[in-house]
């Protein structure tokens, strides 16, 4: 089968692009030709790993690009008339390609795969500045909330127009959680399934350290909450003295974090990684007795949390999202309401000072993880999609 996958990045990141890869990766395994289209764009330093490319950029001209890439219409019409894929598969394309490139699919079986928001909010995340999730549907309470300055408004305002206009191009939509389905259906969006990311299987992580090691992977973003657990983190140890917190990861916030720790006069307690190979990231944080995703926002899926049930190692996270279906709380890690610093710094001691319920905890982690979250599982999936496109059509 021949399959067009398509991303606005395609650098080993983020959970979308890390999984994008992998599935052309192991489908090309298999037998199948597999390409990725996507922007030229770099994150932290990493060079994209697309098979086609377009021009992307982001400088403070991509609100009008992401909203017509002229630039993207025309490589992608180059691409589907050399490659005559059987399928597409498209991701990630609000922030980078534009709703410009869907006439082109009109005619090709075609799947969207909904990993965040972006369809149905400009900023992605469905989260108003208070911090609340955002209930209303896109439009004029994007500015009115000050989501959106007027100069950013505009743009998005006609890029959600144009999406609207060529949604119907979409033969099929997958969301990568239950959650996401749910808040896309509110929207009167159609989700066929739901596919889970897949992870590589490992084994489970060696011996804990000697001392209490806690992580966080992830974007240094504001909701992610990284500050929260710092906070948190700060009142643990005052229970815990030993024990060391490592963040690996870079983002906006790196400055305001760096300057929280030495604030908290953290720094023997406290190290900032920066960011860190995905494919390295696991033998970084092999003996650590934890991870923590404390997210302020609804996850629509939470990889940081299955790369660490994975392996092995209990969550501490936000019960909110797609990560209330990955973590079970009290048997695979401990579930918080996001926001609630006492409550973090509650679970962290719990986990801290009683090594067996950790190990416990993390055993039965990856036994669940191995159920849900392989990359085997997600591609026997989404080639039953691709199946059901082709027939369909």
């Amino acid at each position: 089968m021949k399959i067009l996958l398509i991303n606005d990045y395609a650098t080993p990141t983020g959970g979308a692009e890390i999984s994008t890869l992998t599935l052309r990766d192991l489908l090309c395994q298999k037998g199948h030709d597999v390409r990725l289209f996507s922007s030229s764009v770099q994150i932290s330093g990493q060079k994209p790993l697309a098979d086609y490319y377009c021009f992307g950029t982001t400088s403070r001209f991509r609100t009008l690009l992401q909203t017509v890439n002229i630039f993207a219409w025309f490589r992608l019409r180059q691409v589907l008339k050399e490659f005559k894929p059987d399928v597409v598969h498209v991701i990630l394309f609000l922030t980078q390609l534009s709703p410009l490139i869907l006439p082109l699919l009109k005619n090709i079986p075609c799947l969207l795969q909904v990993v965040w928001y972006r369809s149905i909010c400009p900023l992605g995340t469905k989260r108003l500045p208070n911090n609340s999730i955002c209930q209303v549907k896109v439009g004029k309470p994007c500015y009115v909330n000050h989501c959106l300055p007027l100069k950013d408004f505009l743009p998005l305002m006609l890029q959600m127009k144009l999406l609207e206009s060529w949604h119907f191009v979409f033969d099929l939509i997958v969301a990568n959680s239950d959650y996401v389905k749910t808040v896309f259906e509110k929207e009167n969006i159609k989700v066929s399934d739901v596919i889970y990311h897949g992870v590589p299987k490992r084994e489970i992580r060696s011996n804990l350290s000697s001392i209490p090691l806690v992580g966080f992977a992830g974007r240094l973003v504001p909701e992610k909450g990284v500050d929260l657990l710092i906070r948190a983190f700060n009142q643990a140890i005052k229970v815990v003295p030993n024990a060391q917190l490592l963040i690996a990861g870079s983002g906006s916030e790196d400055k305001n974090l760096k300057n929280l720790i030495k604030e908290l006069n953290l720094n023997s307690s406290v190290q900032m990684l920066g960011y860190i190979p995905q494919k390295k990231l696991a033998s970084t944080f092999n003996q650590v007795w934890l991870q923590v995703v404390p997210s302020l926002w609804a996850e629509p899926f939470g990889m940081a949390a299955v790369e660490a049930i994975i392996s092995g190692i209990p969550v501490i996270a936000s019960k909110t999202g797609g990560l209330q279906e990955i973590i079970e709380d009290g048997i695979t890690g401990i579930l918080i309401s996001p926001g609630d610093e006492q409550a973090l710094s509650s679970a962290l001691i719990k986990l801290l000072t009683n090594d067996d319920l950790t190990k416990k905890m993390g055993k039965a982690a990856q036994k669940v993880a191995l159920t849900k979250f392989t990359e085997e599982i997600m591609i026997d999936k989404f080639f039953t999609i691709y199946n059901k496109l082709l027939n369909n059509n």
